[in-house]
């Protein structure tokens, strides 16, 4: 048995909870924030069976794109910018960060 762990941009975690549900994987949703950009992130915790990971992880890469955003960089709190313009940069936001992990033991009750 494995456990997936698969963190999402928000706007493709609505699209990968339907599909999970569609195609019987039983998931817990997490609300999560993400490091770099501060942005908000959706964790998916699930567990499945060992010959089903390929077919998951097609799933979760059919559902989760990446995509181009324009960010504005987060000012220096010291105000030491020294004339430094802080101008707008486009950055690769989205897809998804997925960890697979073996399960020792797994238990319903």
């Amino acid at each position: 048995m494995k456990l997936v762990v698969a963190v999402v941009q928000d706007k493709d975690s609505n699209f990968l909870q339907q599909a999970l549900v569609d195609e019987n994987y039983h998931a817990t949703k997490l609300a999560s924030t993400g490091g770099f950009l501060r942005s908000g992130n959706t964790t998916f915790i699930i567990g499945t069976e060992d010959h089903q990971v390929d077919a998951l992880l097609e799933l979760i890469k059919e559902h989760c794109h990446s995509r181009n955003q324009v960010i504005s960089p987060i000012s220096s709190l010291d105000a030491n910018a020294d004339g430094y313009m802080m101008h707008p940069v486009e950055v690769e936001v989205g897809g998804a960060t997925v960890f697979v992990l073996d399960v020792d033991q797994f238990k319903h009750f």
